[in-house]
């Protein structure tokens, strides 16, 4: 009844007057990389041969995501330069330049490559750029007011926003399944959780992943195995998710119905898993591959959470150790959060491409990973390693 009851004054209020989305599809097919090049390459060449040629340093690099204060873009120019695969966003007022800054900073991509330009854009208080796509709800306002076909739709213009930002990537939905208060210190999720009855939950958050696909933007579930529950927030503290038979019953199964409905990718979560590993997930293998690429078939994408939390070098990890750890367990992507001044995050990407190249050189990973990665990076983006150069 509640849904019903808000679903009416959604449509009566006119949605959420996401003005700027009026006309998205010419922007849309500047932020989605045309495959008419790629299809026609792909015919003499085969993607994953052509990545045989890159430079070990090449591969390490596409893996590692910048961050960036939304309003400082200029100052990541440079080491995009070097080939990284990926850019996230922060802050909470972009400039009204941003979609023409974006194009500017892709324009100086290493050899044309193709770069996810990252944001979380979950609804609530958990929006970057408000001020230029309009502001949605919380996912649990959602939840409860919404049907899953308007989800849908509201992720959809949410979408056409970014889109014409030139913003390829949100890092939502929270497929998590959680009904305490937060976000806060002592739960990472609360109001960002759609619902905490799993089947809501996943019903939900896989509306709102269909709804940025629609838009042709990229959707990224997380955080797996699932935060809801946990003992904390891993960007804070060390931290534990529910016991993992647990897990499998109120958690796994948001993630498993949108894997089944074709998600282009997910974000891992820093929480150990009682019962399945000692490991911050993010670095452990049986989560990793183990559960999600074994267990639900998972082809796609995968991103770390920040490996700059609380919750990795309380395990013993340096940021360098956690990102070489990641992509050995398999993740695709690692991302870091914003350093602390006299860093720059420049310089912290740098050595994270420099610890994965040594870390091949060494021996303690392995090239063929690095070159799955790497697939899966372009493969998301639509993309052919045979077009790159």
């Amino acid at each position: 009844m509640l849904r019903t009851q808000f679903a009416l004054l959604f449509l009566i209020s006119g949605g959420l007057g996401l003005g700027a989305c009026a006309s998205p599809a010419p922007h849309r097919a500047a932020v989605r990389m045309s495959t008419s090049s790629t299809a026609a390459s792909a015919q003499s060449c085969e993607s994953v041969s052509a990545l045989h040629a890159w430079s070990t340093r090449r591969l390490a690099a596409l893996s590692v995501v910048v961050p960036v204060e939304e309003t400082e873009l200029a100052s990541v120019r440079e080491i995009l330069g070097q080939g990284l695969g990926g850019v996230i966003l922060f802050g909470s007022h972009a400039p009204s330049d941003l979609a023409t800054q974006i194009t500017q900073l892709r324009s100086a991509a290493f050899k044309q490559q193709p770069v996810l330009v990252m944001t979380d854009e979950e609804g609530g208080g958990i929006q970057r750029m408000a001020n230029l796509i309009g502001a949605i709800p919380w996912p649990r306002t959602m939840g409860q007011s919404m049907t899953p076909s308007q989800i849908r739709a509201t992720a959809f213009k949410l979408g056409q926003a970014l889109a014409v930002q030139q913003v390829n990537m949100d890092l939502a939905p929270v497929a998590d399944v959680d009904a305490g208060p937060g976000p806060s210190n002592t739960n990472p999720d609360g109001q960002r959780s759609f619902s905490g009855d799993s089947s809501l939950a996943a019903q939900d958050s896989t509306a709102f992943m269909q709804g940025l696909q629609d838009a042709g933007v990229l959707p990224v579930l997380k955080h797996f195995p699932g935060l809801g529950g946990s003992t904390g927030n891993t960007d804070v503290m060390a931290a534990s998710t529910l016991p993992w038979s647990d897990l499998q019953r109120q958690a796994i199964p948001a993630f498993a119905q949108a894997i089944s409905a074709g998600a282009p990718a997910v974000m891992i979560s820093n929480a150990i898993v009682p019962g399945l590993s000692s490991l911050p997930a993010a670095v452990s293998p049986e989560i990793i591959r183990g559960q999600l690429r074994a267990e639900l078939n998972f082809h796609g994408l995968v991103i770390t959470d920040s490996l700059s939390a609380t919750a990795l070098s309380a395990a013993g990890f340096t940021l360098s150790s956690a990102t070489v750890a990641a992509i050995k367990a398999g993740a695709d992507m690692v991302i870091f959060g914003l350093p602390a001044p006299p860093t720059s995050a420049s310089s912290q990407a740098e050595q994270l491409v420099t610890a994965i190249s040594q870390a091949v050189a060494t021996g303690r990973l392995s090239r063929q990973r690095l070159e799955s990665a790497a697939t899966h990076i372009l493969a998301a983006q639509k993309v052919s390693a045979c077009t790159l150069g």
